[in-house]
């Protein structure tokens, strides 16, 4: 009897651990994830396509050549790793964003990058700034995905073409995003 009530406690103990956890806001996770890929793309896009990297093994192959291949070094997995190092620090630059027709809520960029015109200020109305806080929670989503998802982020801004890196890995790799051709499918 005793073992029994026992086993039932862990049961219902197991149950309310996993939904403690609890499913994570989507708009946050959506975001924080778009947010990552932006950030990502350009500081890619800041680096001199000429600059190459070379990869592969340095070891001695029995005929005296060492087997190694230069790759760009915008996309090199080295480098790509140290910006996942640091890409969720601009997560303060994030603020939540009201569409003001659909009233779709997104967190979005409201600071201009230093290399763009002061010209690209979005209009501050439609953002809802709720103090360090808020920050704190994209900052928060964007350090939980890249420890999630470092391997898929490197793999898929390694690839040369990025037609849907957000499609790819906001919304197929880790499913906070909704699929826009899964939406339109089941329809």
């Amino acid at each position: 009897m005793t073992a029994w009530v026992i086993q039932m406690m862990v049961m219902v103990l197991s149950v309310f651990t996993g939904s403690s956890q609890g499913k994570r806001d989507k708009v946050l996770y959506c975001s924080a994830c778009k947010a990552i890929v932006d950030e990502l793309n350009h500081s890619i896009s800041q680096v001199d396509p000429k600059k190459t990297i070379n990869v592969g093994s340095f070891r001695l192959n029995p005929d005296g050549t060492m087997k190694d291949k230069k790759v760009p070094f915008a996309r090199s997995e080295t480098h790509l790793s140290e910006l996942l190092d640091s890409v969720c620090n601009s997560m303060s630059d994030y603020a939540l964003y009201v569409d003001p027709i659909t009233q779709h809520k997104q967190y979005r960029r409201f600071a201009p990058r230093s290399s763009a015109s002061t010209d690209d200020f979005p209009d501050f109305k439609n953002f809802q700034f709720d103090g360090p806080e808020a920050s704190n929670d994209i900052k928060f989503a964007c350090e939980t995905l890249v420890e999630e998802l470092e391997e898929e982020i490197i793999s898929v801004l390694s690839r040369d073409r990025q037609e849907n890196v957000h499609e790819e890995l906001c919304s197929r790799v880790s499913d906070y995003c909704e699929d826009s051709s899964r939406a339109n499918e089941e329809l």
